[in-house]
C-alpha cells in the first residue's frame, strides 16, 4: 500500500518550482543579475529547495525561458478562439513585447547557457505560431500576403534588442504599432 506522504511531498515540491519559477520570472525582469538567494527568500524556500530544482543559476533561466516560450506558443491558440484573426495577432505581439522584456534581460545568462540549443530548441515552435496567425489574418483579409513568419519575427527582433530604459514600453508600443500598420491590409 502507498502511503500518501509522498505524494504530499510531490505536490509540495511542483509548488516549490512552479513558486521558485514566477518569483525569478519576476525578478529577472527587472535585472538580470538577481541573486539566486534573494530568489529563493522572495519565494519563501531555502537555497537546498531552490537548488534541489535548478543545481545552476543558468538551469533556472532557462527552465524560465522555456516556459515562456511555451506558454508564448500556446497562447496562440486561445487567443484565435476568442478573437478575431487580427486582434489574436495583436494580443500575441503584446505577450510577445513582455517576453521580450524578460528576454531582454536574460540575454548576457541565456547566450551563455547554450543559445544554439535554446534557438534549435525554440525557434521553430515560435514561427510555427506566428505563420498559423498570420495564415488566419490572410483568411479574413487583414494581413499583406507577402510577409512570412520568419519576417515578421525578425521586423520584431526590437523587443528584445533594444535599450530597455524608463521609455522602453512606450517606444516598444509604438515600434509595435508601426509593425502592425505595415502589416494590415486596412489603411
Amino acid at each position: 500500500m502507498t502511503e500518501p506522504r509522498p505524494a504530499a511531498r510531490r505536490s509540495d515540491a511542483e509548488r516549490n518550482r512552479a513558486r521558485i519559477l514566477a518569483v525569478a520570472r519576476d525578478a529577472l525582469s527587472t535585472s538580470g543579475d538577481v541573486s539566486l538567494h534573494a530568489i529563493a527568500k522572495r519565494a519563501g524556500v531555502g537555497q537546498g529547495t531552490l537548488y534541489r530544482h535548478f543545481p545552476t543559476r543558468e538551469a533556472l533561466v532557462l527552465a524560465v525561458y522555456r516556459q515562456d516560450v511555451g506558454e508564448l506558443v500556446d497562447a496562440a491558440d486561445a487567443l484565435l478562439s476568442e478573437y478575431e484573426p487580427w486582434d489574436a495577432l495583436c494580443h500575441w505581439l503584446d505577450r510577445l513585447a513582455d517576453f521580450g522584456r524578460v528576454k531582454h534581460g536574460l540575454a548576457g545568462v541565456l547566450q551563455t547557457a547554450t543559445r544554439s540549443a535554446l534557438s534549435d530548441e525554440h525557434y521553430q515552435p515560435v514561427v510555427d505560431v506566428i505563420d498559423r496567425l498570420l495564415r488566419a489574418c490572410r483568411a479574413a483579409g487583414r494581413v499583406r500576403p507577402d510577409i512570412e513568419a520568419e519576417e515578421l519575427l525578425l521586423l520584431v527582433g526590437f523587443l528584445w534588442q533594444s535599450e530597455q530604459d524608463a521609455a522602453w514600453e512606450q517606444r516598444s508600443r509604438r515600434m509595435l504599432s508601426v509593425v502592425l500598420d505595415g502589416l494590415s491590409t486596412l489603411g
